[in-house]
């Protein structure tokens, strides 16, 4: 299978966690893209559904489901996402597509994370994609001073304004190997609003498409 046809295989099977009335979390990015049109074959059993980004929403608007905001439900009973990277303790690294915030908001709210990706985002450590985090505009300076004092290599992403009108550094070179000691430091900086470091609130279930089958990661 191409890259294209293993994230529309892991798609569909995560389509088989979706029951009857649920309200289901939606990440952002080309492999969800397929869960939502997959989701659209089904749109009838689904109460509503939580978006992370403007382009999901969008995407969810199109095919008919329900958009419900955050602060209108009490709990997503689960959310589906992919990831930039993730390893065997099911945490990640995310925000490759800058909807790094909403997606921590919503999966903190999901009784069930459900993972989705092919199988060359399996790592052993986290850290070989950039890590991204999200800073308001003013305090990008002093957020990447603190973050080489930490021994990254951040880079301003330019161009890219997130949904919250904020912006993002891509810091590479830190060291993964203790992600919860690492998500809260960086949390601590003045300035970050959101880290995309996953592992205080990990993935429940992890879906990895390979050429020929899609394996389950609990």
């Amino acid at each position: 299978m191409t890259q294209d046809e293993m994230k529309k295989a892991v798609s569909l099977v995560a389509l088989n966690y979706v029951k009857s009335d649920m309200i289901v979390g939606i990440g952002t990015g080309s492999t969800v893209t397929h869960f939502i049109h997959a989701l659209g074959s089904i749109k009838e059993l689904v109460k509503g559904a939580v978006s992370s980004s403007e382009d999901s929403t969008r995407k969810l608007n199109n095919i008919g489901i329900p958009v419900l905001d955050t602060n209108e439900v009490d709990i997503i009973d689960i959310y589906v996402d992919s990831a930039d990277e993730v390893n065997h303790h099911k945490q990640m690294i995310k925000g490759g597509g800058a909807a790094l915030t909403r997606e921590k908001v919503i999966s903190s709210m999901a009784k069930k994370f459900i993972c989705i990706v092919d199988h060359t985002k399996k790592v052993n450590i986290l850290g070989q994609f950039p890590l991204p985090i999200e800073v308001i505009p003013m305090a990008r300076s002093y957020v990447a001073r603190e973050l080489v004092k930490l021994r990254g290599l951040p880079e301003y992403r330019q161009g890219v304004i997130t949904d919250n009108a904020n912006i993002i550094l891509d810091v590479r070179h830190l060291n993964m190997a203790h992600p919860i000691h690492l998500e809260n430091k960086i949390n601590a900086i003045a300035g970050v609003v959101t880290v995309g470091l996953f592992a205080l609130r990990p993935a429940d279930l992890v879906l990895i498409a390979t050429s020929n089958t899609v394996e389950i990661m609990e």
